[in-house]
C-alpha cells in the first residue's frame, strides 16, 4: 500500500485510467501525480537541433497580432500580458481561451463543454476539442497544430499559423468582426456555350507559342551550296 504514496510521473491517458480503476487513491490517499511533460528529459542531438530551429521560427510580431485579436474577439484580457513564446503558451495552455475564440467566431458553439478544471488531462481535452472544432469550422489538417505543440510548447510557431488560419476561415465564412490572416479565394466557375467550346478546339494556345507571322524567310544557316546545271 506504500506504492501510491511515492511521486510518479505518468501520461494524461494513464492518469484517467488510474482514477477510473482506483478512485479511492485519488480521494483518500496522499498521492502526488505529475504529468510526464513536466518531467520530460531535455532533448539532445538531432532532436535538440530540430527544436532550436522550430523555436527560431517563432515570430513575436505575429504573437502580438494574435494577442490583440484574441482579446478583441473574446472580450477579455489574456492571463499573461508578457510578450514571449512561453508566456503566450501559458495563456493558451488550458485550452479555454481557444474554445471561447472558436465559439465566438462560429456564432454557434462548436465546443459544447469547456472544462475549467486544473487537471492536465482536462486541459488537453479542451485543446483536442478545439482541434476537432477547427476541422468542422473549415480548416485543413495541415493548418492545425497538434496537442503537444501547444501543451508541451513543442511547436508554438504552428500554433500561430493555426490562429491565422482560423482568422482567414472566419473571414471566408462571413464573420463581420476583426480578423487576421489573408483572405481566402472564392470559387469563380465559368460557363461556356457549345459553340464557344468548339471554337476553342481549333485555336492554338499561347502557351504553345504563337503561329502568327511564322516564316523562314531570310533564314540562312551555314554556307549556301551552289548547284550548277
Amino acid at each position: 500500500k506504500q506504492w501510491y504514496q511515492r511521486r510518479v510521473a505518468i501520461t494524461a491517458g494513464e492518469c484517467v485510467l488510474l482514477l477510473l480503476l482506483f478512485p479511492v487513491i485519488y480521494f483518500s490517499a496522499p498521492c502526488v501525480i505529475s504529468v510526464m511533460s513536466g518531467n520530460r528529459a531535455e532533448k539532445s542531438g538531432l532532436s535538440r537541433d530540430i527544436q532550436k530551429k522550430l523555436e527560431a521560427k517563432y515570430n513575436l510580431d505575429q504573437e502580438k497580432q494574435c494577442r490583440a485579436w484574441i482579446e478583441e474577439v473574446v472580450g477579455e484580457a489574456l492571463s499573461d500580458q508578457e510578450i514571449g513564446m512561453h508566456h503566450f503558451q501559458h495563456c493558451l495552455k488550458d485550452g479555454q481561451v481557444l474554445c471561447k475564440l472558436l465559439n465566438t467566431l462560429n456564432g454557434e458553439p462548436l465546443v459544447k463543454k469547456i472544462n475549467t478544471q486544473k487537471m492536465a488531462f482536462k486541459q488537453m481535452e479542451n485543446i483536442e476539442q478545439f482541434i476537432k472544432g477547427c476541422k468542422t469550422f473549415g480548416l485543413k489538417d495541415g493548418d492545425i497544430f497538434q496537442t503537444a505543440d501547444l501543451y508541451e510548447c513543442q511547436n508554438m510557431s504552428q500554433v500561430l499559423l493555426t490562429l491565422y488560419a482560423v482568422g482567414s476561415v472566419a473571414l471566408k465564412n462571413g464573420y463581420q468582426g476583426p480578423c487576421i490572416g489573408a483572405k481566402l479565394s472564392a470559387a469563380n466557375p465559368r460557363e461556356f456555350t457549345e459553340e464557344q467550346l468548339k471554337q476553342g478546339e481549333t485555336m492554338i494556345g499561347l502557351q504553345m507559342g504563337s503561329h502568327k507571322g511564322a516564316s523562314q524567310a531570310g533564314m540562312n544557316i551555314g554556307k549556301t551550296r551552289n548547284i550548277m546545271d
